[in-house]
């Protein structure tokens, strides 16, 4: 006859990677939508100044989304 000491824990340890693998993608998610969505009010904020206040700082309409998404292109 066989005892059995100590339960089987790989099924629990698989459960339980898995639930938390899932919460770690939707917490990522949410944080990747938080900065789109910063940085898309941004785009509309720089949008919004006139000309001359864009002149001022040196940036063309044309290049406001390169500007507020310099750190994410490597050019």
């Amino acid at each position: 006859m066989a005892y059995v000491t100590h339960p089987n824990t790989s099924v629990l340890n698989t459960v339980w990677n898995s639930i938390s693998d899932f919460f770690t993608m939707v917490s990522r998610a949410l944080t990747v939508s938080a900065a789109m969505d910063a940085r898309m009010q941004r785009i509309e904020t720089l949008n919004a100044k006139s000309d001359e206040e864009l002149q001022a700082m040196n940036l063309r309409r044309a290049d406001i989304p390169a500007y507020v998404f310099r750190d994410l292109m490597h050019i």
